[in-house]
């Protein structure tokens, strides 16, 4: 795991919940989920649609809340935190990278990380977010411009240009071709073991579990497997 001790936990969930209410129904999300994630791990969370697992990414993110239990961050309590806290937790620490690329169209790529960099605390330079997942050569194009796989790319570099501890990436590949997928996982990889930021990719597909550290599988709002990848795989070799 990028050479980093995975001796103190980033993350500590314990009897996690979420209860959605729909009219007269509940629906049980989350069903008493307890998990531990480590400095500069690449963790792949597998599961079918309505297993948990954007619910529970949701939380880490400080997105929303659980309905009970404990997630800790380091030393702070996000489920006690306020709407204040929970804003500073997200700006400060966590990164997001969603299925859709949410880039802003009369940007350039290096504005649209710009607009990041700016109000983060201590960011990388613009350029050096966009040259670490390829995209050097791109830097001045508008998001119409680029493929979709680009587009991710720079949606990616944006997330990481604000230096994160933790990067949630919620689909990362949904929209977009194998080749183009496997083009996306690379530049989180490479994002990964350079920056030996804490990594979590959710996702249906079962072969991306290779490139990971560690594979956390859910269904019906549970854990139903885990365990740890001796051999975590370059995703250039990824077999979809």
């Amino acid at each position: 795991m990028n050479g980093l001790s995975p001796a103190l936990p980033v993350f500590q969930t314990r009897d996690l919940t979420k209860t959605y209410r729909q009219g007269e129904v509940e629906v049980q999300a989350l069903r008493g989920i307890g998990l531990e994630l480590f400095t500069g791990e690449l963790v792949v969370m597998l599961g079918a649609s309505g297993s948990g697992k954007s619910t529970l990414l949701n939380i880490l993110g400080g997105l929303d809340v659980p309905t009970s239990g404990e997630v800790n961050y380091q030393d702070i309590d996000l489920t006690r935190a306020n709407d204040r806290e929970l804003t500073r937790y997200r700006r400060d620490y966590v990164g997001f990278v969603f299925q859709f690329y949410n880039l802003i169209p009369s940007l350039t790529a290096r504005e649209n990380v710009m607009a990041v960099t700016e109000i983060a605390r201590s960011p990388m330079d613009p350029e050096a977010a966009l040259a670490l997942v390829g995209l050097a050569n791109r830097m001045d194009h508008f998001p119409a411009q680029l493929s979709g796989g680009e587009q991710q790319r720079v949606a990616i570099a944006r997330a990481i240009a604000k230096r994160p501890k933790v990067l949630l990436c919620d689909e990362p590949t949904g929209a977009l071709d194998s080749a183009t997928g496997v083009l996306v996982l690379a530049a989180l990889d490479k994002a990964n073991r350079e920056t030996g930021t804490t990594t979590v990719i959710i996702t249906h597909n079962a072969s991306i579990a290779q490139m990971a550290d560690r594979v956390i599988t859910l269904s019906d709002g549970k854990i139903s497997k885990e365990y740890h990848n001796p051999t975590r795989q370059d995703p250039r070799t990824l077999s979809w």
